[in-house]
């Protein structure tokens, strides 16, 4: 998809507001009737050499355990990860890269909401994303979704991607 000058100013000027690539996608889906999968944004922004400025989003407070006389003491969302190691965690959002990736999978993982609840996600050759909850139904939070996006993001950068 090749974007004209005057969208790529719009594109630019979008990330030097503070928007993230999220807000960015949206925008050009609704000015100007493109759309584009997470990744493909990741990769026009990096074309444009423009960076989205990364906001500090305040640590979250953890709930208090309840425990139950005789029951061990509930554990810490982290354990309940794949492989123990500690997870990026970005407003009350856990996300963690697996060391194997998912068949068919460039890099997958898994992420723990706010509301305790868990899905696995994946980005494909295409860049498309893709999550499966682990609890049949469920859908995350809103706001933890923007913030699972970012977090992604910000994972992706260090890896490389």
């Amino acid at each position: 998809m090749q974007l004209t000058d005057e969208q790529k100013q719009k594109v630019t000027a979008w990330i030097g507001e503070g928007l993230k690539l999220s807000d960015v996608q949206q925008k050009l889906a609704e000015e100007f009737d493109i759309r584009l999968t997470y990744m493909e944004a990741r990769f026009l922004v990096d074309d444009l050499k423009v960076t989205p400025v990364e906001t500090v989003l305040p640590a979250p407070t953890p709930p208090a355990a309840t425990a139950t006389p005789g029951l061990p003491e509930p554990a810490p969302v982290s354990s309940l990860l794949t492989d123990g190691a500690p997870p990026a965690k970005a407003g009350g959002v856990s996300l963690k890269v697996d060391e194997i990736m998912h068949p068919g999978s460039v890099v997958s993982g898994s992420v723990t909401f706010s509301d305790g609840g868990q899905a696995h996600w994946q980005l494909d050759q295409q860049g498309r994303l893709g999550m499966t909850t682990v609890t049949e139904g469920y859908r995350p939070p809103p706001d933890d979704v923007a913030t699972f996006q970012a977090a992604l993001d910000a994972e992706l950068q260090k890896l490389g991607f």
